[in-house]
């Protein structure tokens, strides 16, 4: 074996377990009707592997409280996957390391809708800050910053 096949094969070794693990892993993302970002954060997570049903309603803040989102950290949609909600536009690492390292927490949020987040557009002006979401109401705490 030449070295370009052993490296390419080696490369496949570490990228495939990771591709894998989203694309085995469904999602429904809530979104309201009218919201063109959210399709944009779909389609971006479906590159990145994952599958993503999106479904649009006219509750998405109702859905967003009783998945535990407090109102003052809400995103811009409300996703469910694996057990975990996922609410704003977090990037898909971030997801990733949720679903791999699964705390004991009811999710992570992105507040609001940032500039440069993952289906948004436009330029990152700072730091995205990803909030964890506990079990039962607690107190949110930091998650990860990218």
């Amino acid at each position: 074996m030449n070295r370009f096949h052993f490296i390419t094969l080696m490369a496949s070794a570490l990228i495939f377990p990771m591709t894998a693990m989203a694309q085995s892993t469904p999602a429904i993302l809530y979104k309201n009707p009218q919201c063109g970002c959210c399709e944009g954060y779909a389609e971006y997570m479906r590159k990145n592997g994952f599958q993503v049903d999106v479904k649009a309603v006219h509750n998405l803040s109702e859905i967003s409280q009783k998945a535990g989102i407090p109102s003052h950290l809400e995103g811009c949609h409300t996703m469910l996957i694996d057990g975990y909600v996922v609410d704003g536009h977090v990037p898909a690492n971030i997801v990733r390391k949720l679903l791999r390292d699964r705390p004991d927490i009811a999710g992570i949020t992105l507040p609001g809708m940032p500039a440069g987040s993952p289906g948004m557009g436009g330029e990152k002006s700072g730091p995205f800050t990803v909030y964890s979401v506990p079990k039962n109401g607690g107190k949110p705490f930091l998650y990860a910053t990218e």
